[in-house]
């Protein structure tokens, strides 16, 4: 199974990724392409730059197409044009140019887990981590993108809400009916 966690900055993605991944010992994991790139020296604006998206979009689609066998992916590619998007310079961004190589690389997943923002957010974020109010314009531009599906990419969404534990539990259960 190839399963992507997507969901906006500081909305629980991580935590459930560790958890996860604590419950499914045999699944690989994948992540998110900001922190592989700067591990490999990659120097990220602040705040992040259209560039900056596109750059871990490519990452992104790389990282997909070189992993098979049951894997985590700690983001997907609609999470990078999610955030170009709604970019500043979004009108720089062609979506039209990525959309065939998007597609193609989300068909390989069996499913895509959307950690969203909760109306009592569970993670606080201070002003000065997210001053532009991004965070609120990715989780609406994803919910666009994976739960209306806006783009027609046809993959299963699960959308996980309540503490970790709870998340973890109805991906488990995703996984179960999906094995069945």
């Amino acid at each position: 199974m190839r399963i992507a966690v997507s969901g906006t900055h500081r909305s629980g993605k991580s935590s459930l990724i560790e958890a996860l991944s604590t419950r499914l010992p045999r699944y690989a994991l994948v992540d998110e392409p900001y922190h592989s790139m700067v591990e490999e020296g990659f120097e990220f604006n602040h705040p992040p730059s259209l560039e900056d998206f596109v750059a871990q979009l490519e990452r992104s689609l790389e990282d997909m197409a070189d992993d098979a066998g049951d894997v985590l992916f700690d983001r997907c590619p609609v999470d990078l044009l999610a955030y170009a998007l709604v970019h500043a310079d979004a009108d720089g961004f062609d979506l039209e140019d990525w959309l065939p190589r998007v597609r193609e690389t989300m068909e390989t997943l069996d499913f895509v887990v959307f950690v969203p923002i909760e109306a009592q957010d569970r993670i606080r974020v201070a002003r000065d981590e997210d001053p532009d109010a991004s965070r609120a314009a990715v989780d609406e531009k994803l919910r666009e993108l994976l739960l209306d599906d806006a783009l027609e990419l046809g993959v299963e969404v699960l959308e996980v809400k309540g503490d970790v534990e709870r998340r973890v539990r109805a991906v488990l259960k995703e996984l179960q009916a999906s094995a069945e």
